[in-house]
């Protein structure tokens, strides 16, 4: 697969939680951290995601915000 994002972060889908219309699914990455993302679960059943599945979280956004409490 070949994308122009630069953000490709992977790991194992830990979670798939559908909604009505959407779904929440997560993805732990090597080191514990967790990424998690909302998808239509039109595009969890396209892409037949399932727990222990590999999987990527790409970002591609032109703007960060950083907040610090």
């Amino acid at each position: 697969m070949k994308l122009s994002a630069r953000n490709v972060l992977s790991g194992t889908v830990s979670e798939v939680t559908k909604g009505q219309t959407t779904a929440r699914v997560k993805i732990t990455l090597p080191g514990g951290s967790v990424i998690t993302a909302s998808i239509t679960n039109e595009a969890v059943d396209a892409l037949e995601l399932k727990v222990g599945d590999e999987a990527s979280a790409i970002v591609k956004a032109s703007d960060v915000i950083v907040g610090k409490a």
